[in-house]
């Protein structure tokens, strides 16, 4: 059975809202902030202007981050995408979250959530909150313990699958439990565009559950490859970031619209028209809870999964996707797994600030608890206090992990400054081990191991403890340093 936090009641004698009455009702929900979270798929570090990017502008992100507080050091949960939004539900790192790769579960959908999982939709719905998700789930099929329904969303619209998600023009979604089927896509048809049905429905919600207090978690599938926008998205930078590159993929057959990617002659346009259109759905978001005068009363986040694609035509070089950063998607270099953050709370959060502050997806869960004062167990640390401009008492990470299981399997370890990496961590167990200072070497181009072997040595066995074992997302047991352990 799901544990709890604490009971409704006590949380509601300490807000001193208990009461029947539609006024009270009101008062307690505008006393709970709405929380709206946003995150994009696999857009990187460097891909909003606000975050650097040149060769397009995303003016409804950038006004986002003028309003409120743009993160310059937060990271996403690992390098793909079912463990990092496990890591986001949970407040568990790689080393302890239930899902921590991706794995595939037939006959569609991702390795599910166990019922044993305490979710960030379980907490909130359990104060109160009407929940809704819309967009691409990715830990559970419909029927398995993993599903959003029984993972605390009382409303899914979208992909169960990941895999499915890579097509952005489905046969078909899901609403809950009900298979939608989207009869314009019969065939090799393209008509029904599944973002834009998803976008809608999340509008929807917020004008639904507007007299009520409500938490809107909107995991986008863009700019996810493969790499296709509507027409009049294309239209607006075709020519424009020459020379194209152009990606051969599946158009037809029997893997059609099963996972592999479509052909993209102009993989540099889409791109950037997904981009924009990832922005311009930003903004009619903002601009929805604006006009429904919730503005002083909702939290609004906005993120990436992980660092850029390399997939279906991605060019990441060429638009700059990490700025100085290294790596991609997949990697654990900090282009992999440092993210674009931005917060905005109309009224509690500075406007234009900027924070150095060291902070990942694991920390969302207990700083919302922190936010709505109830208690939870997680590997994170609140970073609410930053939020609202309380740095005297904004706690620290000692250490922050991550993992990631293909590829021969890779480690990374943050502490403070120091940035330990290892890949082939599972067919090597013994190295060889990297060490970066990120404060000198944000970019990760020199590696410091053999000047620094006290150090290199010292979270080698950190490191070596940040993770239990796992009966599905397994590492055969080895010895990394004079540490044993790592199963």
């Amino acid at each position: 059975m799901k544990h709890t936090i604490r009971s409704l009641f006590l949380f509601f004698v300490g807000m001193g809202v208990i009461s029947c009455s539609p006024q009270r009702e009101r008062e307690k929900a505008v006393m709970l902030p709405n929380i709206i979270y946003i995150i994009a798929d696999d857009l990187g570090y460097g891909d909003l202007s606000c975050y650097g990017q040149k060769r397009f502008q995303t003016p409804n992100i950038d006004r986002l981050a003028a309003e409120g507080m743009r993160f310059t050091q937060h990271y996403a949960g690992t390098a793909v995408c079912a463990p990092s939004r496990s890591v986001l539900m949970t407040g568990l790192h790689t080393g302890h979250t239930p899902i921590r790769g991706n794995k595939e579960w037939q006959p569609e959908g991702q390795w599910p959530l166990p019922d044993s999982a305490y979710t960030l939709a379980e907490m909130l719905k359990e104060v109160g909150y009407v929940t809704g998700a819309f967009g691409k789930w990715g830990l559970g099929f419909v029927d398995t313990e993993g599903a959003p329904h029984r993972q605390g969303f009382d409303r899914f619209y979208g992909y169960n699958c990941q895999r499915l998600a890579h097509n952005y023009y489905p046969a078909h979604l899901w609403d809950n439990e009900e298979k939608i089927m989207l009869e314009a896509n019969t065939g090799l048809a393209k008509v029904t565009y599944a973002p834009e049905l998803i976008h809608r429905e999340a509008l929807k919600f917020l004008e639904e559950n507007r007299d009520t207090t409500f938490f809107l978690y909107y995991p986008m599938i863009l700019p996810h490859a493969e790499l296709v926008a509507p027409d009049a998205y294309m239209e607006r930078f075709r020519g424009k970031f020459l020379p194209e590159k152009s990606f051969e993929g599946v158009d037809d057959g029997e893997r059609f619209r099963q996972g592999p990617y479509g052909s993209q002659p102009e993989s540099h346009a889409a791109f950037a028209a997904m981009v924009t259109l990832i922005d311009d759905m930003v903004g009619e978001v903002v601009q929805r809870v604006k006009e429904l005068g919730l503005e002083e009363n909702t939290l609004i986040i906005f993120t990436s999964d992980n660092g850029p694609h390399l997939e279906g035509g991605g060019d990441p070089d060429y638009f700059d996707s990490n700025g100085i950063l290294r790596g991609y998607k997949r990697d654990l270099y900090e282009g992999g797994i440092r993210v674009p953050m931005i917060a905005r709370w109309v009224g509690r959060i500075q406007p234009g600030s900027v924070s150095e502050h060291v902070s990942a997806f694991w920390d969302v869960m207990p700083t919302i608890a922190d936010l709505i004062s109830v208690e939870v167990g997680s590997d994170g640390i609140s970073f609410l206090p930053e939020l609202l401009g309380d740095t005297k008492r904004q706690q620290k990470h000692e250490a922050l992990y991550w993992e990631f299981h293909e590829q021969g399997g890779r480690r990374a370890l943050r502490v403070g400054d120091w940035k330990l990496v290892q890949y082939n961590a599972w067919t090597e167990p013994m190295g060889p081990f990297e060490l970066y200072n990120l404060r000198e070497d944000a970019g990760e181009t020199k590696n410091v191991a053999d000047e620094f072997p006290e150090k290199t040595e010292e979270l080698i066995s950190l490191m070596a403890k940040q993770r239990t074992p796992s009966p599905v997302f397994e590492i055969r047991p080895q010895t990394v340093g004079n540490v044993q352990g790592l199963r």
